[in-house]
């Protein structure tokens, strides 16, 4: 399907452009309006003259208006406000007298007659530029509000950006200095080969963490294949004791979640399963369809939540906290996450989140 390159676009993106636009269709609109509305009344055709004139010279003000009301714009409510009346009324007066001169010229009028034709004038023209002023600053003033708006939405946007990002990095550290403690060890025993191994393994992985957006979405499956990457690393460390297997049905290989968002939950079950345990456990991760969501599971064979660990894999709480904050920051209201432990040692977590195909904009 192709898309339209054509889009669009704000009526008031480019202000400059717009304030010319209703200038023009303003005015010329004023001039119709009164053009009609003198005809229907019987008035000659050379009524049209004066009218055009007093068109033109209404512009014309209001050009020099909006250069000082632009001024006006940054002063103080006081200034901005009693400036701008006193502007109004000099700008009515000298657009009224210009008025009533070009139609005491074209009827060749009498004085008492054109001080009549100067306040009627003067009335309507004042009317008129104090209508203009009106609709100047209301215009301003919804710009300004917008302006402003679309500043918070973007601050809001980064500081969302930056805590996604914030809570995607934070990896445990552990794994790495385990990772390079078990690689300097193999380099000591001299087995080159598990060592290179091992050592490609983790610059996959370390690649694939610094490569993708911390607020990207990816597929199910980019995710799993992250996870036998961080596994299979692991799984050089622990060998027998960690076993782990996938269930991952294809109608969900597509859906979309927040990238690295298993691997801490493996993590945990390798450091409280696996580590403390001499016969190491079975990890599980299981991903299936929920109705319109996904639902993923991650299970141990662990000793279950609450059982005395040695001190030195004692929980800090931050992985579970930090992945409940990447789904409210990802799907808000749109998913579940649940912890519980299995009768007879066991521990689970499950998750629900919408089947998303691809990343939401």
């Amino acid at each position: 399907m192709s898309v339209n390159p054509f889009q669009p676009k704000p009526f008031f993106q480019d202000k400059n452009r717009a304030f010319w636009n209703l200038q023009l269709a303003g005015w010329a609109g004023a001039f119709i309006l009164r053009g009609i509305s003198g005809l229907a009344n019987g008035q000659p055709i050379s009524f049209l003259a004066p009218v055009l004139i007093s068109t033109i010279t209404g512009y014309s003000l209001t050009l020099v208006m909006a250069v000082i009301f632009r001024v006006l714009l940054n002063q103080r409510p006081l200034v901005t406000w009693t400036v701008s009346i006193l502007v109004v009324l000099v700008a009515a007066a000298i657009g009224a007298f210009i008025d009533a001169w070009v139609f005491t010229m074209q009827n060749r009028g009498g004085g008492l007659a054109s001080l009549q034709l100067l306040l009627g004038a003067y009335y309507l023209t004042v009317t008129l530029l104090f209508a203009w002023s009106a609709l100047y600053y209301a215009i301003n003033f919804y710009l300004t509000v917008e302006e402003q708006a679309d500043q918070l939405q973007h601050l809001e946007s980064q500081a969302s950006s930056a805590q996604l990002a914030m809570l995607r990095y934070q990896l445990n550290p552990h794994f790495l200095f385990n990772t390079l403690n078990s690689i300097s060890t193999l380099v000591l025993l001299k087995q080159t080969e598990p060592a290179n191994a091992m050592l490609s393994r983790l610059s996959s992985f370390l690649r694939y963490t610094l490569i993708n957006e911390p607020t990207a979405l990816v597929p199910l499956h980019q995710e799993i294949e992250t996870l036998k990457l961080y596994l299979d690393i692991e799984k050089m460390r622990f060998e027998d004791r960690l076993r782990p297997s996938f269930d991952i049905d294809p109608m969900v290989e597509k859906a979309h979640l927040p990238s690295l968002l298993l691997q801490p939950l493996v993590e945990n079950a390798i450091k409280y399963a696996v580590t403390p345990r001499e016969e190491g456990a079975d990890i599980s991760i299981v991903a299936q369809p929920a109705g319109e969501n996904v639902r993923i599971t991650v299970s141990d064979t662990g000793p279950g939540f609450g059982a005395e660990f040695p001190i030195d894999v004692v929980s800090t709480g931050v992985g579970l906290a930090n992945i409940r904050d990447r789904l409210s920051q990802a799907f808000g209201e749109r998913h579940r996450f649940e912890t519980r432990s299995t009768p007879g040692g066991g521990f689970v977590v499950t998750i629900e989140l919408p089947h998303l195909k691809q990343q939401q904009e």
